[in-house]
């Protein structure tokens, strides 16, 4: 059997359907929240009407208000984020199988997107045994991978928009991790994390602020990629029950995903994670009184 191209994405930059050959998977790509400016109707709806019949399969666990108009459609496999922590866990032989041939795997562009797409390569095997619980564990930021997991996340999070370096990382998990030069190169890149992950820990050991349940960081004045934006949230999380940090465009607030907390109901925002979301800086007030009124800031 021929083997899938592989094309890396993201909820808010999607290729053009016209770019992408025959049949399409899409895995762990989520539909696009309006939080800044990115909406279902605006990225997701016109990529969906551009692949028409050639969508052969949607597999997704990220929430969405949208989700259930379209579980009708045996193409679409989607859960939240509380029944399946991770998306590789759901491709499974079976749904591998009903599918069929494919010609074209969209996969998000980070750790459980890429396993996503090795383990749908291999017909829904794990490329080694745990990782279905490395991407669990990674993806929702709880219990702790294993040290091969952790390494490929690490290099991720400095190597994540090289999508030459992605399909090479794909290429080695079905590959059943093997190819000892792409291991250097994982190697290599988990190292030169290290000095991003120790800017990230001092700025938060020197901006967070912490009022009621909430830590605050501002960060409008760094440089971009300067520090790990999602491991800033999360060491706010470990001073209060939700997270907020501000730059020079939005604000976003984060929370543990089983936390019970709706940002979007709270700021009135279409769709995506309740637990995780970005508006721009301008509703920096806004999100203030929302917060108020649900008793997580002062009044």
């Amino acid at each position: 059997m021929t083997r899938p191209a592989l094309v890396f994405a993201t909820p808010r930059k999607l290729p053009r359907p016209a770019t992408l050959v025959g049949r399409v998977v899409v895995l762990d790509i989520a539909f696009a929240a309006a939080g800044t400016g990115a909406s279902f109707e605006k990225v997701t709806g016109p990529f969906l009407a551009g692949l028409g019949e050639r969508l052969a399969a949607w597999v997704d666990h990220h929430d969405h208000n949208l989700h259930d108009r379209y579980r009708p459609d045996p193409r679409f496999t989607l859960c939240t984020k509380a029944v399946h922590g991770a998306c590789p866990e759901m491709v499974t032989p079976e749904l591998v199988a009903q599918v069929g041939a494919v010609d074209t795997l969209v996969a998000h562009n980070d750790f459980d997107g890429l396993y996503a797409a090795a383990k749908w390569i291999l017909g829904g095997v794990e490329p080694y045994p745990g990782a279905d619980d490395d991407a669990r564990a990674i993806d929702t930021r709880t219990g702790a991978p294993s040290p091969r997991g952790e390494r490929i996340d690490r290099a991720l999070r400095i190597d994540g928009r090289d999508d030459a370096f992605l399909a090479r990382v794909v290429d080695w998990l079905v590959g059943r991790c093997v190819d000892p030069q792409v291991n250097g190169e994982i190697e290599a890149a988990a190292s030169r994390y290290d000095a991003i992950e120790q800017r990230t820990r001092d700025v938060a050991g020197d901006r967070y602020t912490v009022s009621g349940s909430v830590a605050w960081c501002d960060i409008t004045d760094l440089k971009p990629r300067e520090v790990d934006k999602t491991e800033l949230l999360l060491l706010g999380q470990k001073r209060a029950a939700v997270s907020v940090l501000t730059d020079d465009q939005n604000v976003t607030l984060a929370a543990a995903f089983d936390s019970g907390l709706d940002f979007l109901a709270m700021l009135g925002v279409a769709g995506g994670m309740p637990t995780r979301v970005s508006v721009p800086r301008s509703r920096e007030a806004e999100v203030r009184a929302a917060l108020a009124r649900r008793g997580l800031l002062p009044t």
